[in-house]
């Protein structure tokens, strides 16, 4: 697995992410049960970084906590069971399939943090879990999706004992 993790900015949020990004990731293509070698770009990044991004892919001009660019077209809802292949996104010096882009908020993880009485551990790995299982094609458009979605997160930071 391949992942390329940048941190942008001059504020910290007090834990080792990338050895905690490492361990949600590969736990998480595994929980999905990815049968590829993959690679995911992650940005660590301020306020301001996040809220240009989600001005310009969402036409949403306000701060967020994570954004995800998936690269790939999933099926039924979600995960590799009908994963299609012949239309993937490959990188063609690795072969490792690429899963997509994850921006996440460092303002946004201590705020969240704070006002949900967890960890700053908890919180990033819980955005973590989250933007995965997008860039695996899962999503929350309808309470059906949403709740599939909010049981593998759980289930992901429960079994790697990332308890609120």
């Amino acid at each position: 697995m391949t992942y390329n993790m940048t941190e942008e900015g001059i504020e910290h949020i007090g834990i080792d992410w990338k050895p905690l990004a490492k361990r949600v990731l590969d736990y998480g293509l595994d929980f999905v049960k990815c049968p590829y070698e993959a690679e995911i770009c992650l940005l660590l990044t301020d306020g301001e970084d996040i809220r240009e991004l989600n001005s310009t892919f969402r036409g949403i001009d306000s701060e967020t906590d994570v954004l995800s660019f998936p690269l790939n077209v999933f099926r039924n809802g979600g995960g590799f069971d009908d994963f299609d292949e012949s239309i993937a996104s490959f990188n063609p010096e690795s072969g490792e399939l690429l899963l997509g882009d994850i921006a996440i908020s460092k303002n946004m993880v201590l705020l969240q943090a704070e006002n949900y009485g967890h960890g700053v551990e908890r919180e990033f790995a819980f955005l973590i879990a989250h933007s995965l299982l997008h860039l695996c094609g899962y999503d929350h458009e309808n309470d059906d999706e949403r709740l599939i979605m909010e049981n593998k997160q759980e289930q992901i930071l429960d079994d790697l004992g990332i308890g609120r």
